[in-house]
């Protein structure tokens, strides 16, 4: 009998032991828990400002764009292309309103304009009547799949290579694109065209 209760004592104390340390990790994991996911947070909350930052910044940037393009300032640039660059890196809620009624009635009274009111169709309308139009009948495989994948960020930044150098070509160069006043005023807002584009590759890579 003195032996049994011996061995007994010894295996609760074993099994007190053993419940105490659990008990111990619980306590640890417990703390540790709102640290993790608060980090998390915090990280989703700092990517997220930047990323529209970034989106209100590339916007700017391809509406200056648009407007020097109506000035003396001009170049020889193709910026037609910066609707499709639009097309994929417009924010998810203004693509989504745009795609639905409001969108297809905008596409609706531009053609109208278009075709029966010629004169009171202005001709810096034309870029952003394409815009809205090709938004409201790009298929889904574009607008839904491609858009939302890297692929759709790769079109903006190959866009963005192709206008810079159209534009230091149109320039006469390298030098007079960064020294010269038309030249240096089209060269800010194409090199922030790569901001975008290349902070979304990175976040999609991550």
């Amino acid at each position: 009998m003195g032996k049994y209760s011996v061995w007994e004592r010894r295996s609760n104390q074993e099994k007190s032991a053993l419940i105490s340390s659990d008990m111990e990790e619980l306590v640890l994991a417990a703390k540790s828990w709102p640290i993790m996911p608060s980090s998390l947070v915090v990280w989703g909350l700092e990517a997220l400002f930047l990323n529209g930052l970034l989106l209100l910044l590339q916007f700017f940037s391809v509406h200056y764009l648009l407007i020097l393009d109506r000035t003396n300032w001009k170049t020889n640039i193709l910026t037609s292309l910066l609707i499709p660059y639009i097309f994929f890196s417009l924010p998810s809620l203004i693509f989504s309103l745009l795609r639905g009624d409001i969108g297809k009635w905008i596409a609706f009274v531009a053609i109208v304009l278009r075709l029966f009111f010629p004169k009171h169709f202005p001709d810096w309308l034309e870029l952003p009547a394409a815009l809205i139009l090709l938004i409201v009948v790009a298929p889904s495989l574009i607008a839904s799949t491609i858009r939302n994948m890297w692929i759709g960020v790769a079109i903006c930044l190959a866009i963005a290579c192709y206008l810079l150098q159209e534009h230091i070509r149109a320039a006469g160069g390298f030098r007079n694109a960064f020294t010269k006043a038309n030249g240096i005023s089209n060269t800010i807002g194409l090199v922030i065209l790569f901001v975008y584009p290349v902070w979304a590759l990175v976040i999609d890579i991550l």
